[in-house]
């Protein structure tokens, strides 16, 4: 009989997180992350194990990368791991980093996961099977059946060396929910959830882009699961915007550069080859070099999210960032789920980036944190409005978002928080496609809201604090993209 969600599924309270990135000590020495996600209030953290850093040989185990991160928690926060099963001599595509593959021995992988949750039993709460299986080839070598098998052995697993753990089901990413419904990518998981109904306990969406489109998405992967019998959490392990393939003009000119950079580029992505390819002269970095040859003719929403772009430009892609950091958390919180992780905390090692790698013009400004000396010191301006984030939603309990039938573009949430006043987070609806300035350039909306107090405070996103009134128990304040956070004054 499929299993049903039940109370005991769901996490208690909201937190907020943030993922490490893909490749924890897999590219260098393990280093010190989580405490510098605890002073951006980060309730819960994410990070990748590889099977090849735990067993590099049949029976010889390593603990030096699971214990470098259970020597980071202080107890408060959640731990997630994703677990992938990338092996040089255990799985069909011999690998130590991508694309994680089946194993040969499904009993040798159920050791493998059971030496590893007993290690980390009591300590980490979420593991996951590897990610965004959908996404074939880069993100797993096999099929929606060989990944079933592996999930339910996974599963089995974890129950029997942690029973209070819970197993998330492989990411649901950009390459489902950017596709039309009954796609390969849709089937994938359909394929999944129906012979694998039984075996995880949350359903994990990666929600990248305009925060708008977040509800419909959550509610897409509820009906999937109300089809096959088998509806659960769903929490969100990754998200973040603004990405390129937002905007039509900067989707267009990337579609070009991948098929120039992935044309008979074989898909197994080890560490080794990796490092040989950062020397050579492949597809990829010929398509990224031209890419950057034609700076001076590419459309405005491209050329932000490369390196030496205007400032002007990199300003607005950072006040973007911001905001839609805001929101998709808010939107995703105000539809059921409690448990958010923004992509990404900070580049995956020390040192320049490379910007002819074309997951760095994907994903690479996104990150909160940069290096210095060495070490995660460098903030970037999504830090701090995760901070801000995460202090105005600490000990939320509910948060819901209330229409406004007067202005069809206002986004109103309002927040229930523990031992502390409601809070109220506001912001007007424009469209992103036309945004390259950051959005100042266009006019508030002039918006009354019942008040229960008879006075208030307003921040925005950015810190800055926010003009408002209160007269004869209406809150009057001007709203603009920009999400602003009203507070009782106290």
């Amino acid at each position: 009989m499929a299993q049903a969600t039940t109370d005991a599924d769901e996490p208690r309270g909201i937190r907020l997180g943030v993922v490490r990135g893909v490749s924890y000590g897999l590219f260098g020495p393990p280093g010190t992350f989580i405490p510098q996600a605890r002073s951006l209030g980060a309730g819960i953290v994410r990070a990748y194990v590889y099977w090849s850093q735990v067993e590099p040989e049949p029976g010889r185990y390593r603990w030096d990368v699971v214990d470098a991160l259970l020597g980071q928690l202080d107890g408060d926060e959640e731990m997630w791991i994703t677990l992938c099963s990338s092996s040089p001599w255990a799985t069909r595509t011999p690998t130590d980093f991508l694309p994680p593959s089946p194993a040969h021995d499904l009993d040798a992988y159920a050791e493998f996961v059971r030496r590893v949750v007993r290690r980390c039993a009591g300590r980490v709460h979420y593991w996951q099977c590897d990610n965004e299986p959908s996404n074939t080839d880069l993100l797993w070598a096999g099929t929606a059946d060989e990944y079933v098998a592996q999930l339910r052995v996974m599963y089995a697993a974890v129950k029997e060396a942690d029973p209070a753990a819970a197993v998330v089901l492989g990411g649901c990413g950009y390459d489902v929910l950017g596709s039309e419904a009954g796609s390969e990518p849709w089937r994938f998981f359909a394929q999944v959830l129906s012979g694998g109904r039984d075996a995880f306990d949350l359903f994990d969406v990666h929600l990248y882009g305009d925060a708008a489109a977040v509800p419909a998405h959550i509610e897409a992967v509820r009906e999937l699961m109300r089809a096959h019998g088998c509806l659960r959490p769903v929490v969100v392990g990754e998200y973040a915007a603004p990405v390129p393939f937002e905007f039509p003009e900067a989707q267009a000119v990337m579609y070009e550069v991948f098929a120039e950079a992935f044309a008979g580029e074989a898909p197994v992505q080890s560490t080794e080859e990796l490092a040989a390819r950062a020397r050579q002269d492949t597809p990829e970095r010929r398509a990224m070099a031209a890419l950057y040859a034609r700076m001076p003719q590419l459309p405005p929403r491209l050329l932000m999210f490369m390196e030496g772009c205007p400032p002007e430009l990199e300003a607005g892609r950072h006040r973007i960032n911001c905001r839609q950091l805001v929101a998709c958390t808010l939107q995703a919180l105000a539809a059921g789920v409690r448990r958010t992780l923004y992509w990404n905390l900070a580049p995956e090692v020390p040192g320049p980036a490379d910007p002819l790698q074309i997951m760095h013009l994907m994903f690479g400004k996104l990150a909160m944190l940069g290096y210095r000396d060495g070490e995660l010191a460098v903030r970037h301006p999504a830090a701090d409005t995760f901070a801000l984030l995460a202090a105005q939603l600490a000990g939320a309990r509910r948060v819901t978002r209330v229409q406004s039938a007067d202005l069809p573009g206002l986004y109103a949430f309002e927040v229930e928080r523990a031992g502390r006043r409601p809070l109220l987070v506001l912001w007007n609806r424009s469209d992103t496609a036309d945004d390259t300035a950051g959005g100042e350039d266009r006019p508030p909306v002039a918006v009354s809201w019942p008040w229960p107090a008879s006075a208030a405070t307003a921040v925005d996103a950015f810190g800055e604090p926010h003009a408002v009134e209160v007269r004869d128990r209406m809150l009057r304040l001007a709203v603009s993209d920009t999400p602003v956070f009203v507070s009782p004054e106290s």
